[in-house]
C-alpha cells in the first residue's frame, strides 16, 4: 500500500519568537488538487518552504510520498516540483536554454532532456516563446515557464506559491485550466488569495489562520452544507428563537437591518428545508417577512466564518 503523498503532524515554525506556524496537521491523498488560502502572514509560504525542506521545522513531522522532510530531504526533493511566488529567473537566457539549464541541474542526461523539454513546452504551452529571452517575457509567460521547471523532473507533487499572481483574467483562466489538466497526474498543493479561483478546481480546501490550520475540508462534502436566510420585521430574539426552534436549535446567526428589519441565517444539513414551516410560524407570530431563501453554502462563506471567530485548531482527519 503506498503512502499518502503529504502527511503533516503536528508541525510548528519559529522564527525567534514569532509563531508562524502552531500545531498544523492535515494529509493529502494522491492526486488530489487542494488549495490552500489564508490572509497575508497566515503562514501559506512558510509551511510551503518547510514540505519543500527549503526551511527547516521547530517541531512536528512532514513527509512526501513517505519520505521525511527533515532527515530524507534528497528523496523529498526528487518527488516535488516547486513555484516559489517569486521566480528566479535569468532575464538574458532564453526559454529553451533556461529550462536546459534547469533540466541539468535536476540530474536529467542529455537524452532525457532533448525528450522531455518539448514535451513541457506544449504542455505549459509557451513552445511559442522558447527562443525569446526570459527578460522579454510578460508576468504570464514567466509564471508558464516556472510552472515548465517545475514539471522538468515529472514529479509527484506540485507545490505552487501563488501560480496566478500577477496575471489578466484570460492568463488567469489559461493557468487554472493547465492546473486541472496537470491534477490528472500530479498531487498539487497551491496557494492563492482568491476564494473563486480555489473553488473552481479543488478537491480540497485548507485554511491557515495566524499560523493555525482553521479549516480541512473537502470541497464535495462541504458543498452538501447548505443555509437558510430569513429576513423578518420585529424583536430579534423573538425572530430568532422562532426559528432555531424550527431548525432544531442549531446556531442561529442573527443582525439588525433597518427599519426594525432582522436578518437571521442558519447551517442545515443536506435534505432539510423547513421554509414553509419557518413562514407559518412567523406569520403566527405576527412577524412581517421580506425574504426567504435558501442557498448552498459555498467556500465564501467557510472564509468569512473563520476571519470572524477566534483561531481554532483543526485535527488531522479527512472530513
Amino acid at each position: 500500500m503506498q503512502p499518502e503523498m503529504v502527511e503533516v503532524s503536528h508541525l510548528t515554525k519559529l522564527f525567534g519568537q514569532v509563531l508562524a506556524l502552531h500545531d498544523v496537521s492535515f494529509r493529502l491523498e494522491r492526486n488530489e488538487i487542494v488549495g490552500l488560502l489564508g490572509n497575508n502572514g497566515a503562514g501559506k509560504s512558510t509551511l510551503m518552504r518547510v514540505l519543500t525542506t527549503y526551511l527547516p521545522a521547530t517541531s512536528g513531522v512532514a513527509r512526501v510520498d513517505g519520505f521525511d522532510v527533515l532527515t530524507q530531504s534528497m528523496e523529498v526533493r526528487q518527488r516535488i516540483g516547486y513555484l516559489p511566488e517569486n521566480i528566479p529567473l535569468y532575464p538574458e537566457m532564453r526559454v529553451e536554454e533556461y529550462l536546459a539549464y534547469r533540466a541539468q541541474l535536476k540530474g536529467m542526461d542529455r537524452p532525457g532532456r532533448m525528450r522531455r523539454i518539448p514535451e513541457i513546452l506544449d504542455r505549459c504551452r509557451i513552445a511559442g516563446v522558447r527562443r525569446r529571452l526570459l527578460g522579454t517575457l510578460s508576468k504570464g509567460f514567466r509564471q508558464r515557464v516556472g510552472l515548465a521547471d517545475a514539471l522538468l523532473a515529472n514529479p509527484r507533487l506540485l507545490i505552487l506559491d501563488e501560480p496566478t499572481d500577477g496575471l489578466d483574467p484570460g492568463q488567469k483562466q489559461d493557468a487554472l485550466a493547465l492546473l486541472r489538466e496537470l491534477g490528472q497526474d500530479h498531487t498539487i498543493l497551491f496557494s492563492s488569495h482568491l476564494l473563486v479561483e480555489v473553488e473552481a478546481i479543488v478537491d480540497r480546501v485548507l485554511i491557515l489562520r495566524r499560523g493555525h490550520l482553521a479549516f480541512n475540508q473537502q470541497l464535495a462534502s462541504m458543498e452538501r452544507d447548505q443555509i437558510m436566510l430569513v429576513e423578518a420585521q420585529g424583536a430579534t430574539d423573538k425572530i430568532a428563537a422562532v426559528v432555531g426552534r424550527l431548525v432544531g436549535q442549531r446556531l442561529v446567526e442573527s443582525s439588525l437591518l433597518e427599519e426594525g428589519w432582522v436578518s437571521c441565517s442558519v447551517r442545515l444539513p443536506e435534505g432539510i428545508d423547513p421554509r414553509v414551516e419557518v413562514a407559518r410560524s412567523l406569520h403566527e407570530q405576527q412577524l412581517p417577512i421580506r425574504k426567504l431563501d435558501f442557498r448552498r453554502r459555498t467556500l465564501q462563506d467557510r472564509w468569512n466564518e473563520i476571519n470572524n471567530t477566534e483561531v481554532t485548531t483543526q485535527s488531522p482527519g479527512r472530513n
